[in-house]
């Protein structure tokens, strides 16, 4: 019976074994028992015995135990460094022999086009010398399809072969096709009644395949896009009141053939509301809710917004910020009445949790130095708290060109009344190569070439050398600024150059060489401040015979030495590309520190923006200055000149006094320049970022010193102009076509119809 009994056991646990892989070998250790006197392996050859019988965790000294035994199996195929092991019994002695797994001795990849072999390196898991597994290799196969099908290739193919080598190592080969780009055949829309699919279609990331996208990659299917283009649509239709709406679902559909994805989006409009009552309520001492109702964006009777919302709540947070208040929380209460379709809407402004900051992490910013980028923020580790000025920071940060996205987020710190800031930046190029045309009927075509790198080692330094070159004018400018000077908020940098040009419309020959130093600091937080300190050496020279009597009469050389000062007041939304806000800079500049000149010259300039709906940006801008002698009379070479790029529709010089023998340009002591501009998209697909312009000028230059007997035209008349051009913003760089007509002009002035300019980056 006992007989019968060990021989069923030993049935069932070989049973077992066929079903559990490992433990039918050990299963057929077990019928005699015993001891284990010794442990031999079989099979090493990298790995020594001592470290695989580590591994098993069975010693000689161990019973012959089926489930120890089994265990021990277990854990030396969980090391992953072996094909096959398997355990026998000779007398005493437990045989252990395996099949190392191979070392991948190169790893390489046949086929890609798209994506580097450093990029799929980076991706894949496996790397020479390490051990080879299957399912590594899978694991791998599946990463280099995810990358694939993230770069809009979802009929790519990843086929590994392996190549025997000797001493048990293997070249792993990964043989790729890349197969076309999956593009978007279509993007439908089901349930959307108040407005078009053509509409919604603006709106998303994602656009139809066509041929013109060939710089795009929007047009290929991207899930974590598709999720984007979910948020874009909800954004959408709460701006335009439907407070109930939802997406119902994203669908992705792969055509048959693989080359394509249809995407249809089903949503759910709902009704469309209005805001209802609006209130500001608090509970917090001593403030008074009636001052701040007037800080709201929402109105009554307004269509529903959620956007503003948004704002409203970001300007009272502002304004109680401003109040004294550093942690308040601001809940927009919603009470929505689905009958009438009105939202009524209360402001609930609470005493917020006191929150600090206690780290600041900044990730993205390979070049550019970490201190770069903490300079520019309003708060440090240890501030309070302050949604405001977080804003600011950021506005900051992307105001600073070395970045393609900035996005700030907060987490929770170590503790409840601790938070996070998280900085992640997408680094862009900041050196800039520029070729600048023109075209003038009088001195032809004139070329400028300049290199800039506006953040030097990634410090954010600023170097900058330009050469421009005409038929009648070469000049060479080197700059540099150090932004944070001596680590404090005070910007430092020095200039030089060297211009040679003959001022055919005056008749003489300008060779200018010089520098000069500058400083600059905020005054505010929007108010900024520049000094200058400027010495040249100014030869006159080669004056025709003919030449008005005016500039005969400065023939020569001298030196001048001048201090400026700038101020500047900027409220723009982005200094880069405005699209709302104003500016002001009034810079006075005064000669006389040493050499030979004596003189004043004033400047202002104001531009202000405003967005009048979707990319439709009207703006004005004005300049004008006046100056005058400081015991002495101007002199030609420092008047004030306009035209060309400060007044189109004239050349460079094109108005104000002149000799009326000579026909000379003679320059003015006051000016001023008006343009009202209205920049919009032409309709063209939004990746060419084609955009038209038109626009409206006015101004005039005019008045002199006259102590020879020259007769001047003169005339402080305003001029007018009106025309139209496009800016492109290509692959290669800005494209700017501009077109003046003037409509109103002095018979001395010079027209200039047609301008252009070109430029690429690096």
């Amino acid at each position: 019976m006992a007989r019968f009994a060990a021989f069923g056991l030993a049935f069932l646990l070989i049973a077992a074994g066929l079903l559990a892989g490992p433990v039918s070998v050990v299963a057929q250790s077990i019928f005699a028992g015993g001891t284990i006197e010794e442990i031999r392996i079989e099979g090493s050859q990298r790995i020594e015995p001592a470290s695989v019988r580590s591994y098993m965790g069975v010693n000689p000294g161990d019973s012959f135990d089926a489930v120890k035994l089994d265990r021990g199996l277990k854990a030396l195929f969980d090391t992953g460094l072996f094909a096959d092991v398997t355990f026998r019994r000779e007398g005493n002695t437990l045989v252990v022999s395996i099949v190392e797994n191979p070392i991948i001795n190169r790893l390489a990849f046949e086929g890609n086009r798209r994506i580097d072999d450093a990029t799929l390196e980076a991706e894949a898991e496996l790397r020479p010398r390490i051990v080879y597994t299957r399912t590594k290799v899978q694991n791998d196969v599946k990463r280099i399809l995810d990358l694939y099908r993230r770069n809009g290739r979802f009929a790519a193919v990843v086929e590994p072969k392996v190549i025997q080598l000797e001493q048990n190592r293997v070249d792993l080969v990964f043989e790729i096709d890349e197969g076309p780009t999956t593009g978007i055949k279509s993007i439908n829309f089901i349930g959307n009644r108040e407005f078009s699919d053509s509409s919604l279609r603006g709106e998303i990331v994602t656009q139809e395949s066509a041929f013109w996208r060939i710089f795009s990659a929007t047009d290929t299917y991207d899930p974590d896009r598709l999720s984007f283009d979910r948020e874009l649509l909800r954004r959408f239709y709460l701006r335009e009141g439907y407070a109930d709406f939802r997406v119902v679902s994203a669908i992705a559909e792969l055509t048959p053939d693989r080359e394509g994805f249809i995407l249809t989006f089903t949503v759910e409009e709902g009704a469309r509301y209005t805001f209802g009552k609006i209130d500001v309520i608090t509970s917090l001492r001593n403030l008074d809710p009636n001052v701040l109702r007037s800080q709201v964006v929402t109105e009554e009777g307004e269509t529903y917004n959620a956007d503003e919302i948004e704002e409203s709540i970001t300007v009272l947070t502002e304004a109680v910020g401003d109040l004294g208040y550093a942690f308040v929380d601001i809940r927009p209460r919603v009470d929505k009445d689905t009958e009438n379709r009105i939202i009524n809407l209360t402001y609930d402004i609470q005493e917020g949790p006191k929150v600090f900051v206690e780290r600041i992490e900044i990730e993205g910013n390979e070049r550019t130095l970490d201190e770069v980028i903490r300079r520019e923020f309003r708060l440090v580790e240890g501030d309070a708290f302050n949604a405001t000025k977080l804003r600011r920071s950021r506005r900051r940060v992307q105001d600073l060109g070395f970045f393609r996205t900035v996005t700030v987020d907060t987490e929770e710190g170590s503790q409840d009344d601790r938070s996070v800031v998280r900085v992640a930046v997408e680094e862009q190029p900041t050196g800039d190569l520029t070729f600048g045309a023109g075209f003038s009927t009088t001195v032809g075509p004139v070329g400028n070439v300049a290199v800039r790198e506006r953040n030097l080692l990634g410090r954010g330094q600023d170097l900058r050398l330009s050469l421009t070159v005409s038929g009648d004018r070469s000049e060479i400018d080197l700059s540099f600024t150090e932004p944070y000077f001596l680590d404090k908020d005070l910007s430092a940098g020095f200039d030089a150059f060297r211009v040679q040009q003959d001022q055919d419309e005056s008749s003489f020959e300008e060779t200018v060489t010089g520098g000069g130093l500058r400083a600059g600091y905020n005054l505010f937080e929007d108010v900024r401040q520049v000094w200058r300190y400027t010495g040249k050496y100014q030869q006159i020279d080669d004056v025709d015979n003919d030449a008005s009597l005016l500039v005969q009469d400065q023939e020569g050389d001298r030196v001048v030495s001048s201090v400026s000062q700038e101020l500047i007041w900027n409220q723009l939304d982005s200094r880069l590309n405005p699209t709302e806000g104003y500016a002001i800079s009034l810079t006075t500049e005064i000669a006389g520190l040493g050499g030979d000149a004596f003189f004043s010259k004033n400047n202002i300039k104001a531009a202000y923006y405003i967005p009048i709906f979707d990319d439709f940006i009207f703006s004005v801008t004005g300049i004008g200055g006046y100056m005058i002698g400081l015991g002495q009379d101007t002199q030609v070479s420092d008047r004030f000149f306009i035209g060309g790029p400060t007044f189109r529709g004239f050349e460079f010089a094109g108005i104000g006094p002149r000799d009326r023998d000579t026909d000379d340009a003679l320059g003015g002591k006051y000016y001023y320049v008006g343009t009202a501009e209205a920049s919009f998209p032409l309709g063209l697909p939004e990746e060419f970022q084609i955009k038209g312009r038109l626009f409206a000028e006015a101004g005039a230059l005019w008045d002199l010193d006259n102590n020879t007997d020259a007769e001047i035209d003169d005339s402080s008349d305003p001029r007018l102009t009106v025309g139209a051009g496009i800016s492109w913003n290509s692959p290669l760089g800005p494209f700017v076509v501009d077109f003046g007509f003037p409509l109103i002009k002095e018979d001395f002035d010079k027209e200039e119809i047609f301008r252009f300019s070109v430029g690429t980056r690096f």
